[in-house]
């Protein structure tokens, strides 16, 4: 039988004490959740220099962030760089080849903490590119969605 995923936090957590240790689980919750990461239907930007290209990252029905993908290199884009295409984009061949992105994904050893949404940050990269930051509960357990894209995904019945 496959393992299963790792659960969504419901609500937030109440912490009490930050330990390297909570680090290490959020970062081990990210490890067994990659499995389960797919490809959302591409999000295409108009701006004035031209477009660009956002794939959400699904974990079961909840986006969990927002991937920058250039469809002329077929390659993401580091992370806080959303990049401008002058051309048209192909939805089925960005999510082809950020398909194939997902597939090269590692887990970084290593955690940031919000305290404002009072959890962990766990950078994805990809090859040297920090392309995802996942965000896990206080208490290392349970991944926390990115509610604004998922909403974003869900208004646009992507």
């Amino acid at each position: 039988m496959p393992p299963l995923p790792p659960p969504i936090r419901g609500r937030p957590d109440v912490w009490k004490e930050l330990a390297p240790e909570t680090a290490e689980k959020a970062i081990e919750t990210v490890k067994h959740a990659l499995p389960f990461l797919t490809v959302g239907v591409p999000i295409v930007h108009r701006a004035p220099g031209g477009v660009h290209v956002d794939v959400p990252v699904m974990y079961l029905s909840f986006a969990i962030d927002r991937l920058h993908y250039n469809p002329e290199t077929k390659t993401p884009l580091p992370k806080g760089l959303p990049g401008v295409y002058l051309g048209e984009v192909d939805p089925a061949g960005v999510r082809e080849g950020a398909e194939e992105v997902l597939r090269e994904l590692h887990v970084l050893e290593g955690a940031e903490f919000r305290e404002p949404e009072n959890c962990w940050v766990v950078p994805v990269a990809w090859k040297s590119f920090v392309v995802l930051h996942v965000r896990v509960s206080a208490d290392g357990k349970e991944l926390v969605p990115d509610y604004a894209l998922t909403e974003e995904v869900r208004r646009h019945g992507i």
